[in-house]
């Protein structure tokens, strides 16, 4: 039985709480929002598949040789500063 009461008090919480919103107009303008959020995505051009798996390789191999760069020169400072 307790369950069933905690239950109920939470969805009045929600419900008040959207109640709430409603009144203030804040769903509508979420709506709207997601509304001219999917029109504008409508708008954008989206990558060919080919063009994704180029631009990935591409940000794969950054990232290594970045990462690469990262440990060569922390490698040279470690062994100026602390030797």
């Amino acid at each position: 039985m307790n369950n069933w009461i905690y239950i109920a008090i939470w969805a009045a919480i929600i419900l008040g709480a959207f109640g709430y919103l409603w009144w203030q107009g804040q769903i509508q303008r979420l709506a709207n929002y997601v509304a001219e959020t999917r029109e504008e995505l409508r708008k954008c051009s989206w990558p060919t598949w080919e063009e994704l798996k180029g631009s990935t390789a591409l940000i794969t191999i950054m990232v290594a040789l970045l990462g690469v760069f990262i440990v060569v020169v922390d490698r040279i400072l470690f062994k100026i500063f602390i030797h």
